[in-house]
């Protein structure tokens, strides 16, 4: 097949490109291309393209003629202050990226969406695909997703000829992805190798659980998905659900028992004061989002995740521990700067990442 990946640098896109069968023909789309002769991204062609930028569907419409199937994987996630806006990426970029498809006849096209996109659910509970994806008001990452829904909906309509198949991952994490995760939420002056550390204490509200799922594990689901030429939305996860004393204990310490307003008001003082780059609004989305059901990945792709969550987890922590990256910009290892770099980063003042309120 021919194959086209919208930012086919980052987190998803990376174990795509290493999880694709060589016979196909992959062409990678980025904004800021990576180093092409490293692995896996030499086993790609690459397209410098923004999908956010004012009339990027028709550059992207002559990128995709031709293309057996288009993924879109391009979203901003948390992004910095000085980055091109969420809105213009998220929204207007898949907009751009859809009537792209439709115009140069695509047959098929695969798009990440997330369990965020899903509304509260009774807490312990496993959602199946038809739980409404109303989103958590307090996130705007839920909200992007809820409305990547609706677009997706509305697409489907208009073009019903266009075989449409949306994954729903929950936290998908990777040793390689540890670069990002640490610009994500760790303030360069706090050093990573803290994390995993023995005794580490870790404040978390009692009745917090989380899903997570390994990225080689998504990426090993997308290629089923394209195999399969599979329609429709899927949730993605490990099938164990972590509660708070065993997301301490993957993160290497002991959960120190802290009520939820108490943790929502100190990260918000510090992110306010550019001391934490995570927005409390991942705090509200962590306590809230629901629990993905992953039966009709199993039985209709006959997927099997190889990682459980607490190894997947483990694995983020390894490479944040060890400065792993990779050699793109997004997940790049993190800069080491020494005592210097870190007493500057002190200094600065205000949020260093765009809001997620």
């Amino acid at each position: 097949m021919r194959i086209v990946i919208t930012g086919a640098t980052g987190n998803v896109g990376t174990a795509l490109l290493a999880a694709l069968d060589p016979v196909h023909d992959v062409v990678g789309l980025a904004r800021r291309l990576p180093d092409t002769t490293a692995e896996p991204y030499r086993r790609a062609g690459w397209r410098a393209a923004d999908v956010g930028v004012p009339g990027a569907e028709e550059e992207l419409a002559a990128l995709f003629v031709g293309a057996d199937a288009v993924v879109h994987l391009a979203w901003a996630i948390s992004p910095l202050r000085g980055d091109p806006p969420m809105w213009r990426t998220n929204d207007h970029g898949t907009r751009h990226v859809l009537a792209a498809a439709a115009a140069a006849g695509v047959p098929h096209v695969v798009v990440a969406s997330s369990v965020a996109a899903y509304g509260p659910a009774p807490r312990w509970a496993k959602v199946t695909e038809d739980w409404p994806c109303d989103g958590i008001a307090a996130s705007a990452y839920s909200r992007g997703k809820a409305a990547l829904e609706t677009l997706l909906d509305r697409f489907e309509e208009q073009y019903p000829e266009v075989g449409v198949a949306r994954i729903r991952p929950c936290a998908i994490v990777h040793r390689r992805a540890a670069g990002q995760f640490a610009r994500w939420l760790l303030d360069p002056a706090v050093p990573a190798g803290l994390v995993g550390a023995r005794r580490l204490p870790v404040p978390l509200w009692t009745d917090l659980r989380a899903q997570a799922v390994h990225t080689s594990d998504v990426a090993a689901a997308i290629r089923l998905i394209l195999d399969r030429r599979f329609t429709g939305p899927v949730n993605l996860a490990a099938p164990e659900v972590l509660d708070a004393d065993a997301l301490a204990g993957v993160l290497g310490g002991t959960r120190v028992p802290v009520p939820k307003p108490v943790v929502q008001v100190a990260a918000r003082a510090a992110w306010l004061g550019g001391a934490l780059p995570a927005h409390p609004g991942w705090l509200e989305l962590a306590d809230r989002a629901a629990l993905a059901d992953t039966t009709l990945a199993e039985t209709a792709l006959g997927w099997q995740p190889r990682y459980d969550a607490a190894a997947a987890l483990g694995d983020l922590v390894a490479g944040l521990r060890s400065g792993a990256g990779a050699a793109s910009a997004p997940l790049a290892p993190p800069r080491r700067d020494g005592v210097m770099g870190r007493l500057r980063s002190l200094t600065r003042v205000g949020p260093s990442h765009q809001s997620q309120a």
